[in-house]
């Protein structure tokens, strides 16, 4: 897991998120602003235009500039929140090769910095409902000496499950909780993007 390994994770998260700007505008039209999609598909585009030539000496490096340009060039909720989540996991790996245990601790550096920032836990219908059950399933898989590859495919089959189940919640925060009850039944654009990180971490570090 080095400078390439990241580079590699952003760029997979990168065509995630241009392939499904539609879903995740669609999902938003129903319990938000309708602008998910099109302000990751921006902040993204940005993010690979700021890398291109970048030189960074270690995989923490290229995430802190990428948590840079997203705080800078995301409106809403979205740049902030990942902006700070990938400073924080960025500011976590500053070894040459991190290993799969620093990577953990960088995770949950990333969950701790966008739950300071909108103070939301798990049952809010954020996207806290699917990164922490991505770290719990990246944890549980270290302990039982799996390798971070394994980790990592297991911690995006718990995104994607977490993603899903925000469906049968009513939104506690944000601009779908002034929905009420009108909130369930729609799946959180948020935690949706979430999902999508984790599955280009996974791609990512399986062809590392």
């Amino acid at each position: 897991m080095n400078t390439a390994w990241a580079l590699a994770w952003m760029q997979a998260l990168a065509a995630a998120i241009e392939e499904q700007t539609d879903y995740l505008t669609q999902l938003d039209s129903a319990i938000g602003d309708a602008d998910h999609g099109a302000n990751m598909r921006r902040g993204f585009g940005a993010v690979l235009t700021a890398l291109n030539g970048f030189s960074a000496e270690t995989a923490g490096d290229l995430l802190m500039k990428v948590g840079g340009t997203l705080i800078s060039s995301v409106g809403g909720a979205s740049g902030p929140l990942y902006g700070s989540a990938f400073r924080a996991i960025g500011k976590a790996l500053r070894e040459p090769s991190p290993s799969a245990e620093q990577l953990r601790g960088a995770l949950a550096d990333g969950l701790a910095a966008i739950q300071r920032l909108g103070a939301a836990v798990p049952g809010d219908k954020t996207m806290v409902d699917a990164y922490a059950p991505a770290l719990a399933a990246f944890e549980e898989a270290l302990k039982q000496g799996e390798t971070a590859v394994a980790a990592a495919a297991r911690a995006a089959d718990a995104a994607e499950e977490g993603a899903r189940a925000t469906a049968s919640l009513q939104a506690r925060k944000g601009r779908a909780s002034y929905l009420g009850p009108r909130s369930v039944g729609h799946q959180d654009p948020g935690a949706t993007s979430t999902a999508l990180m984790f599955r280009a971490l996974a791609k990512a570090t399986a062809a590392s």
